[in-house]
């Protein structure tokens, strides 16, 4: 490239990061945890149909557990986590393709163990053999059961039911003595994030006795049990009105660190670990505040000391031995890795970094965390992103376009690791703004809850406001801002459409535009989620059909590209089908892709790739500018012509 930047036009900067490498680079981390002194991951292979393989190693190789035909992944919830467990020198895991939970020897091949119509998820070693798991039954799809189970490890065995009395659990976790077991539960139509009861009963040959709510039960989420040596029983609850440590010990709850700070986040997926208990009563945590994740260690006697790290996300936090911990990180300038920690000195090891994406930082854009004013004064968060790219410059009186990105939940989170998807837009001259919108998680339980009964409002004020602030900032072309979102954030992308003039353009990626259609059709984890967030449906069918995009397509001009995927059982099919009819019906521009397969969230790599350059190709329609890369035409149906 050239030594002295080239003066271009913001959109049409010439990038190193390709849709291909995105898709080749888009491996990450996940579900990462330790036995015996070992380490265990996963790692998405886009390559390979978006399967999930599992890994183990040290610093010096890393090893394929799981043959070729397998992926490690449940879909207990739908969105699945802690599909796999350790225990000695046996492997076991949920396979995708058939949800049955195999066994799999060290050197040997996987066996299955359980019959089908289960799913299984959040498995630990059971005291005396076998395990113990949240079981999702689907032998009657209409009637959903969730429990949890102890299995015996025996072919066959689709698990004894130890505890079955609520619509949700999670974390059965026995005590050190294999006398007692601790979990979590929740019933409709709250979501883990809302209202949550903590469990501890007696662990006995015949079940459960003497079960006792010890946490929860009250506008409290009470989250990751997990037992000392000594026999005390730790957990996290947003009591606070953040979610902080608590210790239970002699029937008394204390709190550990008491912090405006989160010491976990909304659990979408199962098996989240934000803290570990060492053998001698040592806390090892990690919180997230505006400063990004922090690791600290918490002494018995209740002095802190923070380690220092190179990192700004950090997630599954385990205890490798003595003195070490193992944990996923990143930082605005790493992907995510494997990584061990000595929590005597400090000293950090990167274990494994399996992306191979290796970008020069003349090339990338970190995250800068900004907060404004939404509606009524209120104050929201965000991470802002320039245009970086070392080999151009724009001229002097040109501003950049202006994506507007809404992530997911809507109960998600920006995050402010290297993401590649983001770096491929701001290095073509793009600056993006991830919006923490009113709801999101990470600043506490009041800003989380802003958003119920308001779906549909406060998110699209938010969003509103972000390029209000920017474009008042003189940091964005205010006459070049589009908005792109999947899920949750799919729905604020067409809501935003339909309500304001404020965006050129939109993609929405799985988007809702039926929220009556989304409440009949869903799967039961999020059967009732809207409960809270717009109102009992149908009582309130009347507030759902107002705030229905589907609803409003006079409100729509500008053009808009979706993204859907064949087999989506969270925001099915039917969703994108209703909005892109009605408003080819209109006349309203608008280009659709599905993707045969995929499921919620693209995990292929030819289709990572379609979707990111469909986009690009269309905001230079739309915005009229030359990308640089060479990009497949696509159809835009009744765009004008320049």
């Amino acid at each position: 490239m050239a030594e002295t930047p080239v003066k271009a036009p913001y959109g049409t900067w010439a990038s190193p990061i390709s849709a291909e490498s995105l898709a080749k680079g888009a491996i990450g981390v996940s579900d990462l945890r330790t036995e015996g002194g070992r380490l265990f991951w996963l790692e998405n292979r886009p390559d390979q149909a978006g399967r999930m393989v599992a890994m183990t190693g040290d610093a010096t190789a890393a090893r394929q557990l799981t043959p070729d035909s397998f992926s490690v992944r449940t879909r207990v919830h739908e969105y699945g986590g802690a599909s796999y467990v350790v225990v000695g020198e046996t492997f076991y895991f949920s396979n995708f393709t058939d949800q049955l939970l195999y066994a799999q020897p060290f050197g040997g091949d996987p066996v299955p163990l359980t019959p089908k119509g289960y799913r299984y998820a959040d498995a630990v070693a059971a005291p005396g053999g076998g395990l113990i798991c949240v079981r999702e039954d689907h032998t009657d799809p209409a009637d959903v059961k969730n429990a949890i189970v102890a299995l015996s490890g025996q072919a066959g065995d689709a698990g004894r039911v130890l505890f079955g009395d609520s619509d949700f659990v999670a974390y059965p976790r026995p005590s050190p003595d294999g006398r007692r077991l601790a979990w979590m539960a929740w019933d409709h139509p709250n979501m883990p994030w809302d209202d949550t009861r903590l469990y501890v009963a007696d662990l006995g040959r015949g079940g459960l006795s003497h079960v006792e709510v010890v946490a929860g039960g009250g506008a409290e989420s009470a989250m990751e049990p997990r037992w000392g040596a000594d026999g005390a029983l730790y957990f996290i609850s947003d009591r606070s009105g953040f979610w902080n440590l608590y210790v239970r010990r002699d029937g008394e709850t204390k709190p550990i660190l008491p912090k405006d700070a989160e010491f976990a986040g909304p659990l979408w997926g199962l098996g989240q670990s934000n803290y570990v208990v060492t053998a001698d009563g040592r806390i090892v945590a990690t919180y997230g505040d505006a400063d990004g994740d922090h690791l600290v260690v918490i002494e018995p006697a209740g002095a802190v000391r923070e380690i220092a790290l190179p990192f700004t996300v950090i997630g599954a936090l385990h205890a490798l031995d003595d003195r070490s911990v193992a944990m996923a990180a990143a930082s605005g300038l790493q992907t995510g890795a494997v990584i061990t920690v000595d929590i005597e000195t400090g000293a950090s090891s990167v274990i494994r970094r399996p992306s191979p994406a290796a970008i020069e930082p003349r090339y990338i854009s970190e995250a800068e965390a900004i907060t404004f004013p939404s509606a009524g004064g209120l104050a929201v968060h965000a991470l802002y992103y320039p245009p970086v790219n070392g080999d151009f410059i724009a001229p002097e009186a040109e501003k950049p376009p202006l994506i507007v990105q809404v992530h997911g939940g809507p109960t998600g989170k920006a995050s402010p690791s290297l993401s590649l998807a983001n770096q491929f837009w701001t290095s073509r001259g793009f600056a993006i703004v991830d919006v923490d919108y009113g709801g999101s998680a990470g600043y506490g339980r009041a800003y989380r809850q802003r958003l119920n009964g308001e779906w549909g409002i406060v998110d699209v004020e938010d969003v509103i406001a972000a390029v209000r602030f920017l474009s008042g900032q003189g940091r964005v072309d205010a006459n070049r801002v589009a908005i792109h979102g999947g899920s949750a954030g799919g729905f604020t992308v067409l809501a935003a459409l339909s309500q304001s003039d404020v965006f050129g353009a939109g993609a929405s990626f799985y988007g809702v535009a039926d929220l009556g259609a989304l409440a009949r059709d869903t799967h039961k984890f999020e059967s009732r989620y809207l409960d809270n967030l717009v109102g009992p449906y149908p009582a309130d069918k009347a507030v759902y059909d107002e705030r229905s995009p589907l609803n409003h397509l006079e409100g729509f001009s500008s053009p808009l590209i979706i993204f859907q995927g064949s087999e989506d059982p969270i925001v099915p099919p039917n969703q994108a089908h209703m909005i892109l009819d009605a408003l080819r019906k209109r006349q309203q521009p608008v280009a659709y892709l599905e993707f045969a397969g995929e499921s919620h969230g693209f995990r292929r790599a030819e289709n990572l790739i379609a979707s990111k350059e469909a986009e690009l190709y269309f905001y230079g329609r739309v915005f009229h500018f030359t990308p640089a890369d060479k990009l497949p035409e696509i159809a835009i149906e009744n765009l004008p012509k320049p």
